[in-house]
């Protein structure tokens, strides 16, 4: 192997970055472990049952030693920002209520109306709202009825609008009809909005999120996976996205002093302060706003200026004046008092103003006078924007570029020309603050429609705000009522059981590989733990998130790693025996191994491809890991196992023998003969896949309530609990598939089941509530009654159920449809791969139609097994991630048996199929070696992982033995019966 020294400092390099990059995980994990002993060193028995005492003590633990030095080039902050990022299903994260404000969606179907009766119908359903569990609309609708008296909703200055005119078409509709039209409307504009946050939490990083809808009231809620950020998080999800161009009015604009003047004067009257004159501020400061106030009064002691006394620096910009943030809504209370807006001069008749976009680490803000008009409506709108990308600009400093349509660029040459003309600015406006406000110093104006967001910005910064222009903007103002943070959905417990499992099931397949390949296996074993040290660190060094569905990629890499280093030993095996020196038999095994290897994996690697590019949440999860692992198990395997086995080869009379005394004659001189079997193998595979599409078609699959939804509730106790143990308590109850997760405090949950989600009334409520105290009465304090656990109350204090209500699938029926697009795009992409290496559509067929069969035979599995099983088999996000597992194994192993025949067959031709079943022999060891390992990593993760992990492994387990089956028994044999019958008599074309 050339350039041997190159590799080994590649390989000595990744590993060290890797090891640098995940000693933040470990340092900050440490640290939290020494912060929660000290926090229950400082509280007594009876505080323990209560977390809020002992999170407060590990807060002010962590914050007393966050920024003291740890092993020289850290410390508990910064080591905090740059840990493994895990899922909200292994580490707990930010639960967010958002409101979109309904009354924000009517006003904008109504053209912004100003009808009295309207608006006060709006103003009683505001109020209303506070007080009932009925939706907005329907409050505001109650409150019409009220208020309407001989004015129809379908009246021109209400509903009957250009923009409602192709469903409202004449002004004699019904106000019962209009009333379904609205409600349409409304929750298609909730919907609208779920679409515009889900795209934009697909930009904020790489988790997997839920996001639902609740029923029909306009909430919707979002987990966000280990979120650290919860402004940043509060900012992307409430923001409206609301871009507009505006015009300032000109540096020093004399009628803007004027009024500004004008004010601080009206004021002295009007406003009673305390507060004296800041004499340490220099006079020419003020006087230059205020010219109309006298030297000699400004410099009085007692003398207050109201307005101008706020002042805190004159800016260099457009804006008029710079005020301290903590001052921002006195300035605009005293602006919009009607005595100050009389005074506004007719010239400036319609002037507005904003705020600039306050900069982190900045206490001032400046106020720009802006150019309004009579319709409140900008000189340019964000609609016209067609793309948007975070960059940087010629000083490098991170700026936001965006494009705008054809439309808009013409709009912005002849605006642009204005601001040239005029001597005024351009602000930039998002979310009602102004972000930057440059003039324009192009005679005739820009032209090509390209501007920039420019400001005090960081990189994330720069990025969050591209992905909400991209994403569009919100049809409403989205409140956030509620923020809450929720503990991993599988629970402490599992968490620890499964990391336990894996631990165990790693061990046992590194001593797998030394028991069957001697000391050839140690190589192996180094191989592979340089390919997981790598795949967690690229994970780490690109901010991802590991999810459920990432370890599943995980696995699935594991596999992919050992099967590539079980080729290479094989083949050289094989070079052994044909009589050549080790050394020759070393490289030309490797040599031959190579087109197997490389063509598993770039199959593998394109369906986790187009996977990332059209699949979401779960699906991106495991192919992000899975691209990660793929490049990390070739490099591992192809240059890192060499390397050893070649130096431990070059010594002085050592022999490296690739077998052990009891495995040397394994799986030698097989003779199976793969081929004449088939028929039974067709017949076999028919009934299995008949009896899953019957049981498919008739009894269906479990969907959980990722799929369907459920009901939801916040239930509290007196002490802390275990939600593993809750969990498989109601499982029992509601017929497996019910989530629970600590919601805020250890002694408080939120169960959420799918328990007869399609059944209305109060029936089902209580009968859903009586099994809930049934079965957590143990749990409860002794002799509380069902009605105060339903109502929350005992004593005074929160105990029980403390809030209900319905939810939506956190799986939109467009993701289920993306993914499904992502699976066959995936699928058809491997088929042309396969027919462009092999040069016979004949092997694209054998390896689809494998595909196929596996994963057909897992949804019969599951559907016929579904209810049988102790354990959850349920269909929800990781059921996804499971069967992608099973895809990508089947053509992993599908191909290398394939490349092998293509060997073979090359060299001694077809024989009427007599060389393709020994090319089958020839990998056989290979195959039930792969599958093995595999097997062992997943049935170790299925025994000892925890209750909520073992739906999720059955299916992975099940996968990869029909993966195995069926690459011997369905690809093999459906690709030699379609070839010509020429080829199968062993002539060539």
């Amino acid at each position: 192997m050339y350039n041997k020294g190159l590799i080994k400092l590649f390989a000595f390099l990744f590993g060290i970055v890797s090891i640098y990059q995940l000693s933040y995980t470990f340092i900050s994990s440490k640290i939290e472990n020494e912060a929660a002993v000290y926090a229950s060193s400082k509280i007594s028995d009876t505080e323990a049952n209560f977390s809020k005492e002992r999170e407060a003590l590990e807060t002010k633990y962590l914050d007393s030693i966050g920024d003291n030095s740890i092993l020289g080039y850290t410390n508990y902050n910064e080591a905090k920002k740059k840990e493994l990022n895990k899922g909200l299903d292994l580490k707990g994260g930010i639960n967010v209520t958002l409101q979109i404000k309904i009354r924000d969606i009517l006003l904008g179907l109504a053209n912004n109306t100003k009808n009295p009766a309207f608006i006060k119908s709006l103003n009683d359903a505001d109020l209303a709202s506070h007080n009932s569990d009925k939706t907005y609309i329907d409050l505001f609708f109650e409150a019409w009825d009220a208020n309407k008296g001989d004015t129809k909703l379908a009246s021109p200055d209400i509903f009957f609008t250009k923009t409602l005119s192709e469903d409202i078409k004449t002004m004699d509709a019904s106000d019962d009809e209009v009333k379904t039209i609205i409600h349409q409307k409304v929750d298609e504009s909730v919907e609208s909005a779920f679409e515009v946050l889900r795209e934009r939490i697909d930009g904020f990083g790489v988790t997997q999120p839920n996001i639902q809808r609740e029923g029909k009231s306009g909430r919707i809620l979002v987990e966000l996976p280990g979120a650290k950020d919860k402004a940043r998080a509060q900012e992307l999800l409430s923001s409206t996205a609301q871009l507009e161009f505006w015009e300032t009015y000109p540096q020093n604009d004399p009628n803007v002093m004027q009024f500004i003047n004008a004010a601080n004067e009206k004021l002295r009257s009007l406003v009673k302060t305390d507060t004296p004159k800041d004499i340490s501020k220099p006079e020419s400061e003020i006087d230059s706003l205020l010219s109309d106030v006298t030297q000699d009064s400004l410099g009085v002691a007692n003398q207050v200026n109201p307005l101008g006394d706020l002042i805190v620096g004159i800016p260099n910009n457009f804006a008029v004046a710079n005020f301290a943030i903590k001052d921002t809504a006195k300035v605009m209370e005293y602006l919009r008092m009607p005595e100050i807006k009389r005074l506004i001069p007719n010239a400036i008749q319609h002037i507005k103003f904003i705020w600039e976009r306050p900069a982190k680490g900045v206490e001032v803000v400046g106020l720009f006078p802006i150019k309004g008009n009579r319709d409140n409506e900008p000189k340019m709108s964000g609609d016209v924007v067609s793309a948007a990308r975070a960059q940087f600009d010629q000083l490098s400093n991170p700026t936001v570029g965006m494009d705008m349509n054809v439309k808009g660029a013409k709009e912005w040459q002849k605006f642009t020309s204005e601001v040239n003309l005029n001597q005024t600015g351009i602000a930039v406006v998002l979310d009602n603050r102004v972000y930057t406000a440059p003039g324009c110093s192009v005679v005739g104006g820009i032209s090509g429609g390209s501007t920039e967001i420019s400001g005090d910005f960081t990189i994330t910064e720069t990025q969050d705000i591209a992905n909400v222009l991209r994403a569009g903007k919100l049809p409403a103002r989205a409140e956030i009522i509620a923020s809450e943070v929720v503990g991993p959905s599988l629970g402490h417990e599992s968490i620890n059981s499964g990391l336990m499992s894996f631990l165990i099931a790693m061990a046992l397949v590194l001593v797998w590989m030394v028991f069957y390949y001697g000391k050839a296996g140690v190589a192996a074993d180094i191989a592979l733990l340089l390919n997981i040290l790598l795949i967690f660190g690229v994970l780490v060094s690109l901010n991802a998130v590991l999810t459920l569905p990432g370890i599943a990629g995980i696995v699935l890499t594991i596999g992919m790693s050992v099967d590539a280093n079980v080729l290479i030993f094989e083949r050289i095996k094989e070079e052994l025996a044909k009589g050549k020196g080790q050394s020759l038999a070393i490289s030309d095994g490797f040599g031959n191994a190579l087109s197997s290897i490389l063509d598993a994996n770039i199959t593998t690697g394109l369906t986790a491809i187009i996977l990332f590019i059209f699949g979401s949440g779960p699906i991106k999860g495991f192919a992000t890991t899975l691209l990660i692992g793929i490049a990390t198990s070739l490099f591992t395997a192809i240059f890192v196992t060499r390397l050893v086995i070649e130096a431990y080869a070059a010594g002085k009379g050592k022999r490296l023998d690739f077998y052990t005394g009891l495995t040397k004659n394994l799986f030698k001189n097989l003779n199976i003969d793969f081929l004449k079997k088939r028929k039974f193998a067709y017949i076999f595979s028919g009934i299995l896949v008949l009896v899953a599409v019957v049981s498919l078609f008739t009894t269906g699959l479990q969907q959980g309530v990722d799929f369907i939804g459920g009901r939801s509730y916040q239930v509290r106790f007196d002490q802390s609990v275990n939600t593993s143990e809750i969990q498989s308590s109601l499982n029992t109850v509601f017929d497996m598939g019910t989530n629970v997760k600590t919601f805020g405090e250890d002694n408080q949950i939120m169960i959420t089941t799918a328990y007869k989600v399609d059944v209305e009334g109060i029936e089902v409520d209580e009968e859903i509530q009586d099994k809930l105290f049934t079965s957590l009465q143990n749990l409860l304090p002794s002799g509380l009654s069902k009605d105060n656990f339903v109502n929350g109350q005992v004593d005074g204090h929160s105990i029980g159920i403390l809030s209900s209500k319905k939810v939506g699938p956190t799986i939109a029926d467009d993701i289920k449809k993306n993914a499904v697009w992502a699976i066959l795009g995936s699928l058809l992409v491997v088929f042309l791969y396969i027919l462009l290496r092999f040069r016979k559509w004949q092997f694209s067929l054998g390896a689809v139609v494998a595909v196929f069969h596996d994963v057909l035979i897992v949804l019969g599995v599951f559907s016929i097994f579904g209810k049988i099983m102790p354990f959850n088999m349920e269909i929800d996000q990781a059921f996804i991630a499971a069967i992608l597992t099973v895809i990508g194994y089947s053509l992993n192993d599908t191909v290398v048996v394939f490349d092998r025949i293509r060997e073979i067959v090359k060299e001694r031709g077809w024989k009427s199929g007599e060389n393709v079943g020994i090319a089958l022999n020839s990998t056989l060891s290979r195959t039930l070696n792969t599958s093995l390992t595999t097997l062992v990593v997943l049935l170790a993760i299925f025994i000892f992982g925890g209750e909520s992990l073992r739906g999720f492994m059955f299916g992975m387990i099940v996968g990869v033995m029909v993966g195995t089956y069926s690459s011997l028994f369905i690809a093999t044999p459906v690709m030699y019966d379609t070839l010509n019958k020429k080829l199968q008599a062993g002539e060539e074309e």
